[in-house]
C-alpha cells in the first residue's frame, strides 16, 4: 500500500495551503475532501481583506488558484469521506469508504461551521445578504441597516463593529436580555446606533436576488413583524455559534469545546499530527489565519519527518 508523508484532511484555505507548503518541499502529500474545495470562503461574493486578493475577487477564484497551485507542486487530490482515523503510532492510517490510506503525519483542516437558524431564505441568501462574518462582510453595508441574530459576546462585539458601516444596527434576540459579558453589554447599550428588539425570532428572510427584508416574531406576544429594507437591500449578520467539524478525532486528540488543541506549531497532542484553520482552538478565524496555520503546520510536518522535532 502507497504510504504518504503527509495527509491533509480538508481543502479549505489551511488545507490548499499545508498542500502547497507539503508539495513544495517534495513531500508526497495527500489532500482529502468530502466536498468541494474551499469551505466557508466559497460562500463569499467578493473578498475584500485577503491580502493580495484582486478587485472583484470571489472566494471561489482565490480557492481555485489555490486549488492550482496544489497542482502545480505535484500534491494529490482524493474525493472522499474519511470514516475513521488511527493517528497513534509512526503510521497513520485514514480510514474511508472506499479503502484505507496511510501517512507518516497529518494535517486536520476539517474547518468549522456556523450554526443555522434554519428559518426560510436564510440559506438561499447566503452571501447574498445573510453573512456569518462582520469582519469579512461589514464594508458592503455602508450605509444599510444592519439585523444581527443573537445575543452572546461575538454577536454583541460583532454589532459594534457593524455600527462603523451601517447605518443603523438592530439586534435580535430571543431572550429579554443579552447572555453576552457585561462589558460588553455596556459598550453596545451606549451605542447610538445599535437599537435592540427583544423576545423575537427570525421566521424569514426575504428577497429578490438580495436580501431585502425580514420577519421577526415576538415569541411573548405571538406578534409578527414585516420588515422591508428602507433601502434596496439590508444585511442579517447571525452569530448563534459555531461548530468545528472534529467528531471524527473524538477521543483521538486533546479538544476544548469541540476544537482541536495546538501550539504555535500547530502541533496537537499526538505526535506527528498537526491542525490548521477553522478546527483549533483560536481567537481569530479568517481566510489569512487560516492560510498561516496551514503554512505552520506544513513546515513543522516536514521537520517531523525529518527528525528535526
Amino acid at each position: 500500500m502507497e504510504v504518504y508523508d503527509v495527509a491533509i484532511i480538508g481543502s479549505g484555505p489551511a488545507g490548499l495551503t499545508a498542500g502547497i507548503y507539503a508539495g513544495r518541499a517534495r513531500l508526497k502529500t495527500l489532500i482529502i475532501e468530502k466536498q468541494q474545495a474551499g469551505g466557508q470562503i466559497v460562500q463569499t461574493e467578493e473578498v475584500e481583506n485577503y491580502p493580495g486578493a484582486l478587485e472583484g475577487d470571489t472566494g471561489t477564484a482565490i480557492v481555485n488558484r489555490m486549488v492550482e497551485q496544489t497542482k502545480k507542486f505535484g500534491v494529490e487530490k482524493l474525493s472522499t469521506e474519511i470514516v475513521d482515523v488511527e493517528l497513534e503510532g509512526d503510521l497513520k492510517v485514514l480510514k474511508a469508504k472506499d479503502g484505507e490510506y496511510k501517512a507518516k503525519s497529518v494535517i486536520i483542516a476539517t474547518g468549522a461551521e456556523p450554526r443555522f437558524i434554519g428559518c426560510p431564505g436564510e440559506k438561499e441568501f447566503i452571501g447574498k445578504g445573510v453573512s456569518y462574518c462582520a469582519t469579512c462582510d461589514g464594508a458592503f453595508f455602508e450605509d444599510l441597516e444592519i439585523y444581527v441574530i443573537g445575543g452572546g459576546d461575538t454577536a454583541v462585539e460583532e454589532a459594534i463593529f457593524l455600527t462603523k458601516f451601517a447605518r443603523k444596527v438592530y439586534v435580535v434576540h430571543r431572550r429579554d436580555e443579552l447572555r453576552a459579558a457585561k462589558s460588553i453589554q455596556e459598550k453596545a447599550f451606549k451605542n447610538d446606533k445599535i437599537e435592540f428588539i427583544w423576545d423575537s425570532t427570525v421566521e424569514e428572510i426575504k428577497g429578490d436576488g438580495l436580501v431585502n427584508g425580514i420577519v421577526l416574531k415576538n415569541k411573548k406576544t405571538g406578534e409578527i413583524q414585516d420588515i422591508k429594507a428602507e433601502d434596496s437591500m439590508m444585511g442579517v449578520f447571525i452569530f448563534v455559534g459555531y461548530k468545528p467539524i472534529t467528531k471524527l478525532f473524538e477521543g483521538k486528540v486533546d479538544m476544548e469545546r469541540g476544537y482541536i488543541k495546538t501550539d504555535e506549531d500547530m502541533k496537537t497532542s499526538i505526535p506527528g499530527v498537526f491542525a490548521a484553520g477553522d478546527v483549533r482552538v483560536k481567537n481569530l478565524r479568517q481566510v489569512v489565519t487560516a492560510t498561516a496555520d496551514g503554512a505552520i503546520a506544513a513546515v513543522h510536518a516536514e521537520k517531523y519527518l525529518e527528525g528535526i522535532e
